[in-house]
């Protein structure tokens, strides 16, 4: 006598149908991205201390920062009315990156629980839909965390670009949290286990913070650290959202950073991180190909 087996609600994920025709990869590639998307978002709302503690820890930054240098001497930190206002911008930077630097986790513990494994031998239009969904997560949550973070700073004194500004400081977040994704998915796909994309994070996670110029201006630093400053990805993230607090004027040729090679412009910061964010995912796709395959 056979017996009929009832699935679990609880464990059935479901998401939107998206009509798709035969043979129409793109609404079977947009399908697939919203289920594994959701997925994402289900764990969170299970466990929401990772999005807790990443909206928390910006703004005790803000706080204690913002209160340490209270009574630095007026044009200490450059144009900047006060420190909230020069740090804000740092804080940011700071938290979508750190963000998009963890969003090879959850694909690393797919990998160890097996899950990964029924993913890739799930009949998928295409198999970077689980790398997409990774990355709208994260992309996300940065967007969350930034809101919040503008949000408060705007509270404690440090203004408000006005919505073309907004829409800019949305845009850089977008490209930082792209190429910085991009090389944490990479990471998660060649490393061993989450012990080792643990190590690397917390390695290279506040070094590139400090020899940023998220703390401090670039004319405060020693000259060998200025020019690891102009290297480092962030700094160019962080210098336009920084002009955008202080200017409300502003073009894409504004300057933005003072270089020990040159001037930068907003402009030439913006494809700055366009080609970061390019080179990044570029340089995981052999990866994921030999993994996919």
């Amino acid at each position: 006598m056979s017996q009929t087996v009832t699935p679990n609600p609880a464990t059935v994920l479901t998401t939107p149908r998206v009509e798709t025709s035969p043979g129409n990869p793109i609404g079977e590639f947009t399908q697939e991205t919203l289920a594994l998307t959701k997925r994402l978002f289900i764990q969170l709302k299970r466990r929401p201390s990772s999005l807790i503690a990443g909206v928390i820890q910006p703004l005790m930054w803000l706080i204690l920062f913002g209160a340490l240098f209270q009574n630095a001497p007026q044009g200490m930190f450059g144009e900047s009315v006060n420190y909230a206002q020069f740090l804000g911008a740092g804080v940011i930077v700071f938290t979508a990156f750190s963000g998009a630097l963890n969003a090879g986790l959850p694909i690393m513990f797919d990998r160890e629980f097996g899950f990964l494994n029924r993913l890739l031998v799930a009949p998928l239009s295409t198999r970077f839909s689980i790398v997409v969904a990774s990355a709208i997560y994260i992309l996300l949550l940065s967007f969350i965390q930034t809101a919040v973070i503008v949000t408060a700073g705007a509270f404690m004194g440090a203004g408000l670009p006005g919505g073309l500004g907004l829409g800019a400081i949305a845009f850089i977040t977008l490209l930082l949290v792209l190429g910085v994704t991009g090389l944490s998915l990479g990471l998660a796909f060649a490393l061993p286990g989450h012990i080792e994309l643990l190590a690397v994070i917390f390695v290279i996670n506040l070094p590139l913070l400090f020899a940023s110029t998220a703390l401090a201006p670039l004319s405060f630093m020693p000259k060998w650290l200025q020019i690891v400053a102009t290297l480092n990805p962030l700094s160019y993230a962080i210098e336009p959202i920084r002009y955008l607090y202080l200017h409300s004027d502003w073009t894409l040729s504004s300057i933005v950073m003072q270089a020990p090679w040159g001037e930068v412009s907003f402009g030439s910061a913006l494809g700055i991180l366009a080609g970061f964010a390019a080179v990044a995912l570029l340089s995981i796709q052999p990866l994921l190909r030999r993994t996919f395959a």
